[in-house]
């Protein structure tokens, strides 16, 4: 994914972690000598996932865009986490960034979690959207919670 050039491509990037927030996304069990303990069935609040999800992945996309000095609006494509197409497409609303500037592959893949932006990422540089030159923005969330983006010049 990353190789040495003259030019820098990662323009700027966040990573940020709220404990506090688990108990709207968590496992509550765990592995231990090879053995689950306790529950080991994935537990959410839907709509505070979403309102959490949404609100995050658009201030930390904001924030790696003032820090690089971009208006959101106009980054070339947006390739949020691909959880669900509802907090993709809330996600963007917020933004600004117009529907065609975002990648989604959930429709086809499912929510692939860690996965889900790189493998993005990739089908859209190998169908030749994503081209040299081109500012992308990469963000995702995970359970416990964490968020992060990294806005780059491909």
């Amino acid at each position: 994914m990353l190789e040495a050039a003259d030019n820098p491509g990662i323009l700027a990037s966040a990573l940020h972690a709220d404990g506090s927030q688990n108990g709207i996304l968590n496992v509550p069990g765990q592995v231990c000598g090879g053995q689950v303990t306790g529950d080991p069935f994935l537990r959410m609040d839907g709509q505070a996932v979403f309102k959490f999800a949404v609100r995050v992945l658009s201030e930390v996309a904001a924030e790696v865009c003032q820090e690089a000095g971009v208006e959101t609006s106009t980054v070339d494509w947006l390739i949020p986490h691909q959880a669900n197409i509802r907090i993709l497409d809330a996600t963007a609303k917020k933004l600004g960034v117009d529907r065609s500037k975002v990648i989604v592959t959930v429709d086809r893949h499912g929510n692939t979690s860690a996965a889900s932006v790189p493998l993005a990422l990739d089908e859209a540089v190998r169908d030749g959207r994503i081209r040299r030159g081109q500012k992308v923005l990469l963000e995702g969330v995970g359970g416990g919670f964490t968020w992060g983006a990294t806005l780059l010049e491909f």
